[in-house]
């Protein structure tokens, strides 16, 4: 099961972060700065999986932005190594080749697309096209 899934660019600045269960507020900020200096600090030819307490991050980087998910050891690290890919892949469809001030000023649109691909911690939808067919209905209806 996914845990928590983070976008992060390269001064540590979280930019979105989804949680899938429940984690104070205090613990959170804690939880994102220890994982975030874990995964900069490691090089490109280190392994993108890491073990972190009682579970495992999952983490890709994209030109100044990391995506690093939480699991725990009933996920497959592969799949979710695949799934954050396909991610950016919605989001560069979505914005034509996405990049960090796409996401921060449509946020809300960023969440919509990763509602649509995990819930409640598990992946239910990897098609691009049905990942963004709600989107996409909501931009038709905004324009009339």
């Amino acid at each position: 099961m996914i845990k928590f899934f983070l976008m992060v660019n390269k001064q540590g600045q979280t930019r979105l972060s989804k949680y899938y269960e429940n984690v104070e507020i205090h613990q959170r900020t804690t939880l994102e700065a220890d994982v975030i200096k874990k995964c900069i600090s490691r090089t490109k030819d280190q392994c993108c999986f890491v073990e972190y307490k009682d579970f495992k991050l999952v983490y890709r980087q994209y030109a100044a932005l990391f995506i690093v998910v939480g699991i725990d050891d009933t996920e497959n690290e592969m799949a979710v190594y695949e799934l954050i890919h396909n991610f950016v892949e919605v989001l560069d469809k979505y914005f034509s080749r996405v990049s960090e001030l796409d996401i921060m000023f449509n946020l809300e649109k960023v969440h919509i697309i990763l509602d649509e691909i995990i819930l409640n911690g598990c992946i239910v939808e990897t098609n691009k096209s049905r990942i963004l067919a709600p989107l996409l209905a909501l931009d038709r209806m905004a324009e009339y």
